[in-house]
C-alpha cells in the first residue's frame, strides 16, 4: 500500500502548466462513439505557474458557492481546469467532506490527474493538497463514505484498469489500497458500499460500461475486504451502463443503467454472501421517458447519466428504489430531468415524472441531473438548466426536493449564477460527464463544475473550476420535513473575502409547499428473465 500525505505541501504540482488555449466547441459526437486512446498519450507539459487570483465565492440568493480547487493559500489557480466531481460527506461529522475531480494542469492537453480537496468547516474553506499520484493519468473519479466516516476514492487509469484509495482522516491524505491497476474494472465505473448490518456489511460493489481492462461486456465486481482485493468480474445481463448502484436495508444490490436504449434495474440478492458467486435474479426494464444523450451542450461528453438510490429511512418509504436521469425525450435533442420509483423491490416502476417544472421547450437543456436520498426520506435533485438563458446554453445549477417519495416535486429554484459551459475547456471539449450530491436531514451537499473565474491571459476566457454549494428546502426557511434525527450541519455563510461575483440572474426562491409537476400513475413494467438473448453491442460513449 502507498500512503500519500500532501497536506504540508504548497501545491507545487498544481502551480504548473501552460497558458490555457482558447476553448473550441467540438462537433457533436455520435452516441456510443469511442474516442481513440492515443488522444491521451501525449506527455504532460509544465512550466512553473505563479499566477493566482482570489478564490471565487459566488452567492445567489441564500445559496453560496465556494471554490474547492484552490492553491495552498486558498487562491484560484489561473489557467488550470477541473471537472467531473464526486463528493463524500463524513456521516459522523458533516462538516468534514471530500471531493474528487479530474485535474488538468495544462488545458492545452488531454492529460489529467486525480485531483481532490477536503474541508473541515462545512464547505466554506477547501484545501487542495495535490493529486493522488503525480504525472499519472487518472479519470472518472468516484468517491464514497462508509458509516464510520472512512472515505474511498475509485480512480480510472489510462489502461482502463482502476485503483481504490482510502482516507481515514476526512480526505486529508489517501492510502492506495493496491498497486496501480489491480482493482481491475473498466471505464465509466461507479461503486457503492454496503452499510447495512447484514452479512455483506462493508462489501464494495462496482460496475463499468464495457470498455474494461479484463474483457468485454458491462461488468460487475465485488470486494469483500474493503476495496483491497476484487473478485473476478461478472458480465451483467442486459448491460446497464452509465449508471450507479445501491444497497437496500436487506442487503440486496441494485444496479441501474441504460442497456444501450432501454433502461434496466438489475438486482442481486446473493452478492451480500461472500462465499457465493453473485447472480442477478431480477431484471426489470424501466421507462425513463427518453434516452441518455451526448454532445450538444457538452460536445465531447454525456449530457447526463442514470442515478439510482435507495431509501433507507426506516419509515413508510423504506427500501423504495429511485432512478433519475437527464434524458432526451422522443423527437428531442435537448434533455429533461426525469424520475421513476419502485415500491415493490424493483419488480415494477412508476411512470416517469418530469422534475424540471418549466414549460416544454425543445431549445432548453436540463442536463447533468443527479439526486440523493436523505436519511429521513426526502429526495434532493440538482441539475444544470438553461431556461433563463437567451442563448439557450448559459447554465445555472437548479434544485428541487420531494417529501412524498417523488410523487410531487417542489417548485424549481436556481441556486447558482449563470455560467458559459463552453469556456475554459481543456483540450477535451466537455465539462466532465456528471456532478454529485449527498443529502442529510436538512439539505444536500453538492459538488459541481462552473466557469465563474476569469482567466486574464490571452486568449481570455473563463475557467472550469470545482464548486461546493449547500442546497436546502425553502431557502433560509426551516426544512418542511418534521422528523430530523440528527443535528443538522451548518449552512455555509459567505466569508468576508472580497471576491469578484458574476452577474446574478434573478430567480425566484421557491415556497416551502411542494407543487406537483406530474401526477404519475404507477405502471407495471414486465420483469425480464435473467437469461437474455445475446445481441450486438454498440460501441460505448466516448471516454474517459
Amino acid at each position: 500500500m502507498r500512503v500519500l500525505n500532501h497536506s504540508f505541501l504548497a501545491c507545487l504540482s498544481l502551480l504548473c502548466g501552460l497558458t490555457a488555449a482558447s476553448a473550441q466547441l467540438a462537433p457533436t459526437w455520435k452516441p456510443h462513439q469511442k474516442e481513440p486512446l492515443e488522444k491521451y498519450d501525449m506527455p504532460p507539459m509544465y512550466i512553473f505557474r505563479l499566477e493566482t487570483s482570489p478564490r471565487m465565492i459566488s452567492p445567489h440568493g441564500p445559496f453560496v458557492s465556494y471554490q474547492a480547487n484552490v492553491d495552498a493559500n486558498g487562491q484560484n489557480i489561473i489557467g488550470d481546469a477541473a471537472n467531473e466531481c464526486s463528493i463524500s460527506v463524513d456521516p459522523t461529522n458533516p462538516s468534514k467532506m471530500a471531493i474528487g475531480w479530474r485535474q488538468f494542469n495544462n488545458v492545452a492537453s488531454n492529460f489529467r490527474q486525480g485531483g481532490w480537496g477536503y474541508t473541515t468547516d462545512g464547505g466554506v474553506h477547501w484545501t487542495f493538497p495535490g493529486v493522488l499520484e503525480d504525472n499519472v493519468f487518472r479519470s472518472d473519479p468516484v468517491t464514497n463514505s462508509d458509516e464510520t466516516g472512512t472515505f474511498f476514492y475509485l480512480s480510472l487509469l489510462q489502461t482502463f484498469c482502476e485503483n481504490m484509495y482510502q482516507s481515514t482522516n476526512g480526505g486529508q491524505s489517501w492510502t492506495e489500497l493496491q498497486p496501480d491497476g489491480l482493482a481491475e474494472g473498466g471505464d465509466k465505473q461507479w461503486f457503492t458500499i454496503d452499510k447495512t448490518t447484514g452479512p455483506g456489511h462493508g462489501f464494495q460493489y462496482q460496475s463499468s460500461d464495457g470498455i474494461n481492462c479484463s474483457g468485454n461486456g458491462v461488468q460487475f465486481q465485488r470486494s469483500t475486504d474493503g476495496g483491497i482485493t476484487w473478485q473476478a468480474p461478472i458480465v451483467i445481463p442486459n448491460e446497464p451502463t452509465d449508471g450507479t448502484l445501491d444497497v437496500d436495508t436487506n442487503g440486496n444490490l441494485f444496479i441501474g443503467g441504460e442497456g444501450f436504449s432501454p433502461f434496466y434495474c438489475v438486482r442481486s440478492s446473493n452478492a451480500q454472501f461472500g462465499d457465493q458467486t453473485p447472480i442477478f435474479d431480477q431484471i426489470t426494464q424501466v421507462d425513463m421517458g427518453g434516452e441518455l444523450s451526448g454532445g450538444g451542450i457538452n460536445p465531447a461528453g454525456l449530457d447526463g447519466m442514470l442515478f439510482l438510490a435507495i431509501d433507507r429511512s426506516g419509515g413508510p418509504t423504506n427500501n423504495n428504489i429511485y432512478m433519475l436521469a437527464s434524458v432526451a425525450p422522443p423527437g428531442r435533442s435537448t434533455t429533461d430531468v426525469m424520475f421513476v420509483r419502485s415500491t415493490d423491490d424493483g419488480a415494477t416502476f412508476s411512470a416517469p415524472v418530469k422534475v424540471n417544472d418549466d414549460p416544454v421547450n425543445p431549445s432548453k437543456w436540463h442536463w447533468f441531473g443527479t439526486f440523493s436520498v436523505a436519511p429521513n426520506g426526502r429526495l434532493d435533485a440538482v441539475w444544470y438548466d438553461t431556461r433563463n438563458a437567451a442563448n439557450n446554453t448559459d447554465s445555472q445549477l437548479f434544485y428541487s426536493f420531494s417529501t412524498d417519495a417523488g410523487v410531487t416535486w417542489s417548485p424549481n429554484v436556481a441556486v447558482s449564477n449563470a455560467f458559459n459551459p463552453f469556456e475554459g475547456y481543456p483540450n477535451q471539449s466537455k465539462i466532465g460527464d456528471y456532478i454529485t450530491i449527498v443529502s442529510d436531514e436538512t439539505g444536500g451537499n453538492v459538488a459541481y463544475s462552473a466557469t465563474f473565474n476569469f482567466d486574464p491571459n490571452p486568449p481570455a476566457h473563463h475557467e472550469e473550476d470545482i464548486y461546493y454549494v449547500r442546497v436546502f428546502p425553502g431557502g433560509q426557511a426551516p426544512t418542511p420535513t418534521p422528523t430530523p434525527t440528527a443535528s443538522p450541519s451548518a449552512t455555509p455563510t459567505p466569508t468576508p473575502t472580497s471576491t469578484p461575483t458574476p452577474t446574478v440572474t434573478p430567480t425566484a426562491t421557491p415556497t416551502v409547499t411542494p407543487t406537483p409537476s406530474v401526477s404519475p400513475t404507477p405502471t407495471s413494467t414486465p420483469t425480464a428473465t435473467p437469461r437474455v438473448t445475446p445481441r450486438p453491442r454498440p460501441t460505448p460513449h466516448p471516454r474517459p
